[in-house]
C-alpha cells in the first residue's frame, strides 16, 4: 500500500471490498488516479436537499414566529382597550404558559395596578383572548 495520499481507498475500504466496488476497468483506473473510490461514496451519500417550503417552515419554527404574532396581538389589544394611564406606565413583555408578564415603570404605579386594577385588566384581556390563553398576569418593576 502506498502512503502518498492519506485517504487511499484501498486502506479505508479493504482490498476485497475496494475491488468489488469497482465494476469496470475504467472505475478501477479512476479510483487509483484519484486515490478515492468515488462510486461507493456517491452511492452511499443521501440527498440532503430540502424544498423551499420545508426550509421556510424550519426557519419560522426556529424564530417562533407564531408566538411573536400572538404577543403582537396582545400589544395591540393592550393599547386599544386599556386605560391610557396604564398604557403609559405598563407594557406587556411576554406570554409564557398562560401567564402574561407586564413591566411597570414605577413602584407607585406597580402598587396601584396590583392592588386596584389587576382584576379589571385580566378580565378585559380574557374577554379578548379567552381564559385559556391568558390565565394570570404577573407585574414586575422594570
Amino acid at each position: 500500500m502506498s502512503m502518498s495520499f492519506p485517504y487511499r481507498a484501498e486502506e479505508s475500504l479493504g482490498k476485497k471490498r475496494f475491488r468489488a466496488a469497482q465494476s469496470s476497468a475504467r472505475d478501477r483506473a479512476l479510483a487509483s488516479l484519484r486515490g478515492w473510490a468515488w462510486k461507493i461514496n456517491e452511492d452511499n451519500r443521501k440527498p440532503t436537499s430540502i424544498t423551499a417550503g420545508e426550509a421556510i417552515k424550519g426557519v419560522l419554527k426556529t424564530l417562533r414566529i407564531d408566538q411573536r404574532l400572538a404577543e403582537t396581538e396582545i400589544l395591540k389589544v393592550w393599547t386599544s382597550q386599556m386605560d391610557p394611564n396604564i398604557v403609559a406606565h405598563a407594557h406587556p413583555v411576554g406570554l409564557r404558559n398562560g401567564t402574561l408578564m407586564v413591566n411597570v415603570d414605577n413602584p407607585v404605579w406597580h402598587a396601584e395596578i396590583v392592588r386596584y386594577r389587576r382584576h379589571e385588566i385580566l378580565e378585559r384581556l380574557q374577554n379578548s383572548f379567552g381564559r385559556d390563553v391568558i390565565a394570570r398576569i404577573s407585574f414586575r418593576i422594570g
